[in-house]
């Protein structure tokens, strides 16, 4: 069996890497130490990096790196970078000036505008080669991106590209054009995740692995059909796949749901709904065609220790066969193992992102960082687990996820917090609201409004706001709109719907209505009553664009 080298900085997810180049048919091995001798003599090398460009290219030069990967490129031995593994092939970039890259390209990077769309990019667009396809890049295809700073195209960085004899591909983000990817004879690399970019991202893997550039032909039908659609900055529509786990009674992992947040059944027995297992669910989905599949774990897990949690297992379990990218919540905070050990978030996240993970969803920490950064006069202090984690891995990687409930009142001065008028009053006739958040799983209320948690949580390197709603929970009525609108209003970071979809009509009224940028989806999943393919196909027939590449 062939062997696939991978440089490990302890940058990111590189389980998923690994699984990839697995499931081709490879042994892969990761180079911890710049000296260990099979990078030497390694034949083909991956250089991956996730997050923050300063800590990815600070620790490869403080760790050796540089030289080895410098002589291994002059060999002429093949080299792929992904994601910030490209990002280190160029000059500098914005987010850290004062580390230098490798400098094989000749200009900076930069933060995409935020004036006119979501930072980060989050979701799946189609690149353009600039001739025909490399390494079996497919214009008609859809991949994975997530990332807030990008080579940005202008014709005078164009014109640095041809000046060294680069190929590349560009993708286009708003009104900005971008590097999708690049090649220049031994050296590729993709600014996409192709690991977690489904069949067609592995597609990618393999070329590079077997060294080919295979071109696909498409009928003139199908190239209209898969034109790109700029409605939504290029992205498609992402639906993702949720899946509630917990122990049951008899000690057994299951998915569940709950009825705004009640998972138990309403029987004489009262035992935890069981919809299944998450391994299965999670696999079943991605063939379906989900876009990402989010686990939220319910259960505190106390009695083992932190390494042995059961949800790593599933993580790692998951990763193995699903190629989108997983996102994991539930105890992503500062812990005290069963030992007595303090474990701080960040090494906690970290655990997650080796087995598997892409992103951690953080809920109840984020409502205490949000509250200790308005008691602060508008700044954090570096240490909740949004600015530690997002400092290291970028913000793309930490979700929070939002728990709020409305709240009548008879107008804004009867809060401090944001309102809305809503066209739905109560039965007092109040038409003013506002939406309080909640923690611990929707037991305990704060005096803290959804505007102001989300704006605050932004401001200290969240990337992305899962946005539940307990008043929807299980209702299979459909999201709530108008705090939908709310929240997009409060932030420049992408928004998922979630809570209370239960028809593919549901996922249309949240991407038409408001300007939501994905939209989730759990119970009517789970019960079988729609599959994500049915959600996709529908949304389809509307004129929304949609990933159909399926795993």
């Amino acid at each position: 069996m062939s062997v696939v080298h991978i440089i490990d900085v302890e940058s990111g997810n590189l389980q998923s890497l690994i699984n990839a180049i697995e499931r081709l048919g490879y042994e892969a091995r990761l180079i911890k130490r710049s000296d260990d001798p099979e990078l030497a003599n390694a034949s083909k090398l991956f250089l991956p990096g996730v997050g923050n460009y300063g800590h990815f290219l600070d620790n490869l030069f403080s760790r050796g790196f540089e030289k080895p990967i410098r002589q291994f490129i002059a060999s002429g031995k093949p080299i792929m970078g992904i994601c910030v593994g490209l990002q280190a092939l160029f000059s500098t970039s914005e987010e850290s000036p004062q580390s230098p890259g490798l400098k094989y390209i000749d200009f900076e990077l930069s933060r995409f505008d935020d004036s006119d769309k979501p930072v980060p990019e989050i979701g799946w667009n189609s690149c353009t080669p600039d001739s025909d396809s490399f390494f079996g890049l497919d214009p008609y295809k859809r991949y994975y991106f997530v990332h807030s700073y990008a080579a940005i195209l202008s014709p005078k960085t164009e014109e640095v590209l041809a000046k060294d004899s680069w190929r590349y591909a560009k993708a286009r983000y708003g009104s900005q054009e971008f590097l999708a990817a690049v090649y220049k004879d031994n050296i590729f690399a993709t600014q996409f995740h192709p690991e977690k970019s489904g069949l067609a991202g592995l597609h990618v893997i393999e070329n590079f692995l077997k060294q080919q550039h295979p071109i696909t032909s498409y009928t003139e039908e199908q190239k209209k059909a898969l034109v790109n659609d700029y409605s939504n900055y290029g992205l498609t529509r992402r639906i993702i796949a949720c899946l509630d786990v917990r122990t049951n009674d008899q000690g057994d992992m299951v998915v569940t749901k709950g009825d705004q947040y009640d998972v138990r059944e309403k029987s004489q027995k009262n035992d935890v709904r069981n919809l299944g297992k998450p391994v299965e669910l999670a696999q079943k989905y991605y063939e379906q065609g989900a876009d990402e599949v989010t686990f939220l774990n319910i259960t505190s897990f106390r009695d083992c220790p932190l390494k042995d949690t059961p949800m790593l297992e599933v993580l790692r379990l998951a990763a193995k066969t699903v190629f989108v990218p997983l996102t994991v919540g539930g105890g992503i905070k500062d812990v005290v193992d069963v030992d007595g050990t303090k474990i701080p978030a960040l090494d906690v996240a970290s655990l997650y992102f080796r087995s598997g993970a892409d992103k951690v969803s953080i809920g109840t920490d984020a409502v205490y960082a949000a509250e200790k950064y308005y008691s602060m006069g508008g700044h954090g202090d570096g240490t909740s687990p949004i600015e530690t984690i997002s400092k290291a891995y970028g913000a793309q990687a930490v979700v929070i996820s939002v728990d709020p409930k409305r709240v009548y009142v008879d107008g804004p001065q009867d809060t401090k917090n944001k309102t809305l008028q809503t066209k739905f009053p109560n039965e007092k006739g109040q038409d003013y609201c506002w939406y309080q958040c909640t923690i611990k799983g929707g037991r305990e209320s704060r005096n803290l409004g959804v505007w102001e948690l989300t704006k605050a949580c932004e401001a200290l390197g969240a990337g992305e706001v899962l946005l539940n709603c307990i008043d929807k929970d299980g209702s299979n009525s459909g999201y709530d709109l108008e705090l939908l609108d709310h929240v997009k209003s409060a932030v420049k970071v992408p928004v998922i719907a979630s809570s209370g979809a239960g028809i593919p009509e549901h996922f249309e009224e949240a991407f038409t209505k408001t300007k939501a940028d994905a939209c989730l989806g759990a119970g009517m999943f789970h019960r079988g009553e729609y599959t994500v393919n049915d959600v996709k196909q529908y949304l389809l027939k509307k004129g929304l664009k949609v990933r159909m590449d399926r795993g």
